[in-house]
This record gives C-alpha cells, structure tokens and sequence, in this order.
C-alpha cells in the first residue's frame, strides 16, 4: 500500500503541495503539514515539492 511520509526538518513551509493538491487534501499548519483523509494519493504534491519534503513511500 502507498503512503505519503512528511518530512518536517525539510519542509518550508511554502505551500506548493498545497496549491497542487486536487482534493484539497493536505492543510499547512503554522509549524507543521497534515495530509488528510481525502487524499488520493495522486502524489502531485510529492513531484512538485522543491525541498523533496514528501515522499512517497510503498508498504507491502
């Protein structure tokens, strides 16, 4: 199973994964980024990241 993995040292905060997400999935918090229940895991915001502080991660 696919999963998105946070990384919270990397991060920015600039909010571009949040301006590419389709289903308006990911909420950008003050210090911190929450990817909900509504993703699809279409991974767009894992492409567009410019720090790579998404990740797409395969379990299974």
């Amino acid at each position: 199973m696919k999963s998105i993995k946070f990384n919270r040292e990397l991060c920015d905060f600039c909010g571009t994964c949040v301006g590419v997400c389709p289903h308006d999935a990911i909420e950008l918090l003050e210090s911190d980024l929450r990817i909900t229940d509504k993703c699809t895991l279409c991974m767009n915001c894992v492409y567009i990241c410019p720090v790579r502080a998404l990740e797409e991660l395969d379990e299974g």
